[in-house]
């Protein structure tokens, strides 16, 4: 039977789930839309796409190396309440997912949807997500994820903090010590870039404006002005930079002194944390209920 982009539509409209999805199961059910509907929800399509406007903060990080491989993989994996982030089933597709892409090496997130998971799962990525949106009721995303390869000679250090920060950092040389102080301190003090050379220049330039406007209210000369900018500037690079952050082991000692006593360079690190930049939803019951019942706040039907 031909299906239509009318069908196609109709039954987006219904589900809210894609185009693709919809055209399939429509062809699966010789055009017949209630079946359709059928045949998406016991898939978990419909009920997936119905939950993936809402917002996923919550989740896991995880981190897998493989020794073989020489290389490890940061995932980032949401959903919507911690209570789920801690769920077996949640854990478990988190951990076979991270497996996935450091055997398979994709290019994308969007390329990851189209994996295979290892113990005898059957189906894509993108369709065991749906089937564990359905079965715990939660939107659940793949954000991020980050490949390192381990450089010669060197290594790579990799520290978790729980579940909920996740760091790899490439060192130069083959001292898996240093590599995981490094990681835990990079967890710890969550630098920016690794020196002064990897800070963004818009960010530099927003930061220069800053220091400069508040300097500009001591009411001081310009070339004072221009002086005291340029210190805080120097300040600021020392505090966001790897390099010139104090190790957190030991205070006294910058991270690039530590670095240089012994021989050795960051070439770069990835630094993971649960949700950060998501603007989570603020729930305000009490509005809600206020403006339902046409009352602004402070007021009543007295």
């Amino acid at each position: 039977m031909q299906i239509s982009a009318a069908m196609v539509k109709e039954l987006r409209e219904r589900t809210g789930a894609g185009m693709m999805d919809c055209k399939r199961a429509l062809q699966e059910t010789s055009g017949d839309i209630e079946s359709a509907i059928d045949v998406m929800r016991k898939s978990g399509i419909a009920k997936a796409a119905k939950k993936a406007g809402r917002i996923a903060a919550e989740g896991t990080i995880v981190a897998k190396t493989d020794e073989n491989m020489g290389q490890a993989v940061l995932l980032e994996v949401n959903c919507e309440t911690d209570f789920v982030a801690k769920d077996e089933n949640f854990q478990d597709f988190s951990q076979r997912l991270a497996a996935a892409v450091l055997e398979y090496s994709p290019e994308s997130i969007e390329t990851v949807k189209d994996l295979r998971l290892g113990n005898g799962a059957s189906g894509s990525v993108e369709e065991t997500r749906q089937q564990l949106v359905a079965k715990l009721g939660e939107n659940i995303t793949i954000r991020r994820f980050a490949r390192i390869k381990k450089p010669d000679n060197g290594a790579l250090g990799i520290y978790l903090h729980g579940n909920r920060i996740g760091v790899i950092v490439d060192v130069s040389v083959d001292n898996p010590g240093l590599a995981k102080d490094l990681a835990m301190h990079i967890a710890a003090a969550n630098p920016l870039c690794v020196d002064e050379q990897g800070v963004p220049r818009d960010l530099l330039e927003k930061e220069r404006e800053i220091q400069l406007a508040r300097a500009r209210e001591s009411g001081k000369p310009a070339a004072i002005i221009e002086k005291m900018a340029a210190g805080r500037m120097k300040k600021f690079i020392l505090e966001n930079t790897l390099s010139g952050q104090a190790f957190i082991k030991d205070p006294d000692v910058s991270v690039a002194t530590l670095l240089g006593k012994n021989n050795a360079r960051v070439n770069g690190f990835a630094r993971y944390e649960v949700g950060e930049g998501i603007e989570k939803k603020s729930d305000d019951f009490a509005g809600e209920v206020m403006q339902q019942a046409g009352l602004a706040k402070g007021e009543t039907n007295e």
